[in-house]
């Protein structure tokens, strides 16, 4: 009898707690806040209750009212349309979910929304921007490099794929040097987290939107990244993924609708071509395989004409932007997501923070390809409102151009010369971001074959060219690396990990060359910071001859002039050519040296931009 009523107990006990369990409920977004100009929200709630899409919801607080409740198809989730009134004020409001006579009450933050200090302040022409991948760039705590429960339990160095261990405390332990740099913006590759079993340094393979990645730190640190961002008056970018998820994300486990994602009858990936979404003559299946094909197939693409799916995302980005205090937003792999779902999520954004920057991965072969997915002056039935683009074209066919060709009538530097001259398809061409290297594509120091004359000239022109330029991180010190395949373009920043041979981010620990090429980026990343012509001026560009390409960079009383020699043996300009731009001037001094030149006939070595303040 003993035995049988201890049984009974054990299995009371087991019964109590998976009744337990069943309760677990989730509510997305976490919370939110008071004051945000839409008064209307969607709330998607998941339990562990397989009935869970039968219970009768109630929520009683002032200023709160449940419009509408959708129950959805999956048992597990259902969507609750809330609006939220100008007069509520900030507090806990009780969501009560009722099956027969039991209640399940959930305590759902309503907050006030924070006014100290600057964000949603915008990324402009007036940046420099620093991207770094947090795992490859320093490990400020080794004590998250391997998270108990997650699939992925790899550490190992000296594996291109595997985790490393950097983190949000190794970034925060390194902003002195992104300062002294001349950075006045951060923009990290994804740092949500990534519950896969593989592969998941690179971010890109969300599992839960709302939980910074444990292994690079939590959501309080991050928002004490952006908060030391902001105290040296730098800026954060979130980069931002809509149009996939990690497999292994609740929603992929456990689909909320039959149509959450982009399923065909066999696996199929996108083609990864752009034009069938702007060709007149494409057919309907070229654009649906490149729109809805998975980007890989452990990425789920995301169906955005879902309407739960499109309020999950949107709100997902109001609140990054409110909750970590954000400046820009960079979204990845823009030309793969439906694109009237884009056009308003951006509004959406921007309605709430006017000033927030936001800038679109448009990786494409052609201005006006590149230009469809931007504010344009196009005429045609798709407008885009995003206000700016990754400038790929001023990249694959602009500065690589310049630097690796032979000089010819459609070769070489030419080719920078007429990317800039279509800027006229453009809205604001001073919006997109230009950059030498990033991620997903080859070091440039190993682009232009470990030449550092190349080297610094396409730096030089980063940082006089029209638009805001991105430094990839390590460029500044000549790391180097080809992306086939991309592991070995994120490789470890020399001096991120205690133990490392060499710490570059000193002076001592660099080599002379890397010395050469810091203080070279460090110099002219500075004096753009204060200058007026650098950072808002006219671009005023000359036709390339005989591989000399003059351009000016003009704003109020200051006059920049960069001559750039893409030759391999040294040159002697006549300036008379460029007196309109050149006015009243007979001198200047050059950014980088402090070396004085008379506007006569200008000497410059091979691959060598020259960068000259005007004086009278």
């Amino acid at each position: 009898m003993h035995r049988h009523r201890a049984g009974l107990t054990a299995l009371f006990f087991l019964t109590f707690l998976l009744s337990l369990h069943a309760q677990n409920i989730t509510v997305y977004p976490p919370h939110w806040w008071t004051g945000m100009k839409s008064p209307t929200l969607q709330l998607l709630v998941r339990s562990d209750d397989p009935a869970f899409n039968k219970r009768t919801v109630t929520v009683n607080y002032p200023g709160v009212t449940l419009r509408q409740v959708h129950p959805l198809e999956h048992g597990k989730y259902v969507a609750l349309d809330l609006i939220i009134a100008p007069d509520a004020r900030p507090g806990t409001v009780p969501l009560v979910f009722t099956t027969g006579k039991k209640n399940t009450r959930v305590d759902w933050p309503l907050k006030a929304r924070t006014t100290d200090g600057p964000f949603a302040q915008g990324v402009t022409n007036k940046d420099l921007i620093y991207l770094a991948m947090a795992d490859r760039f320093s490990n400020g705590d080794p004590t998250n490099d391997r998270i108990k429960g997650l699939r992925d339990q790899s550490l190992h160095r000296d594996s291109i794929f595997l985790r490393h261990g950097g983190d949000l405390q190794g970034i925060i332990n390194h902003l002195d040097y992104l300062q002294d740099l001349g950075v006045t913006a951060l923009w990290l590759m994804p740092v949500l987290k990534n519950d896969m079993p593989h592969r998941t340094e690179h971010g890109y393979a969300i599992t839960d939107h709302y939980t910074v990645d444990p292994r690079l730190g939590n959501n309080a640190l991050y928002t004490r990244l952006s908060d030391e961002l902001h105290r040296r008056n730098m800026k954060l970018i979130q980069d931002a993924v809509y149009n996939h998820v990690g497999l292994y994300h609740f929603f992929v486990q456990e689909k909320p609708t039959r149509d959450w994602l982009h399923e065909w009858p066999a696996y199929t990936n996108t083609t990864y071509k752009d034009q069938p979404l702007l060709d007149p003559h494409a057919t309907r299946s070229d654009r649906e395989r490149m729109s809805n094909g998975w980007f890989t197939p452990q990425m789920p693409d995301l169906n955005q004409q879902n309407p739960y799916v499109a309020n999950f995302l949107i709100q997902h980005a109001l609140w990054s932007v409110e909750e970590f205090r954000l400046d820009g937003w960079r979204i990845d792999t823009y030309i793969y997501n439906d694109l009237d779902f884009m056009n308003r999520c951006n509004q959406a954004l921007l309605d709430q923070y006017p000033r927030l920057s936001l800038f679109g991965e448009t990786w494409v072969h052609g201005v006006p390809n590149q230009a469809y997915f931007a504010r344009n002056k196009f005429d045609i039935p798709f407008k885009s409102n995003l206000p700016g683009v990754t400038d790929f074209q001023a990249y694959l066919y602009g500065i690589v151009s310049a630097l690796n060709e032979t000089f010819g009538w459609t070769n070489g530097v030419n080719r920078l010369y007429y990317t800039l001259a279509n800027d006229f398809v453009y809205e604001d061409p001073t919006r997109n971001v230009i950059f030498l290297d990033n991620h997903d594509m080859s070091r440039f120091y190993s682009v232009v074959g470990e030449d550092i004359r190349k080297h610094k000239a396409g730096i030089a022109w980063l940082l006089t060219s029209r638009g805001v330029p991105q430094l990839y991180y390590g460029t500044e010190i000549l790391m180097k690396g080809f992306a086939n395949p991309d592991g070995w373009v994120r490789l470890d920043f020399p001096g991120g990990w205690p133990g490392d041979t060499a710490n570059k981010f000193t002076t001592a620990g660099r080599t002379e060359k890397e010395n050469e090429v810091f203080e070279w980026t460090r110099k002219l990343a500075t004096f753009r910071k204060n200058s007026p012509a650098l950072t808002t001026g006219k671009l005023t560009q000359y036709v390339p001859e005989d591989g000399i390409y003059v351009y000016f960079r003009q704003e109020g009383q200051q006059t920049v002039m960069c001559i750039f020699n893409t030759n391999d043996k040294p040159a002697t300009v006549n300036t008379q050519r460029f007196a309109e731009s050149i006015g009243q001037h007979t001198g200047g001094t050059e950014i980088t040296t402090g070396k004085k030149y008379t506007l006569d006939n200008v000497s410059l070595p091979e691959y060598y931009l020259l960068v000259l303040e005007l004086t009278e």
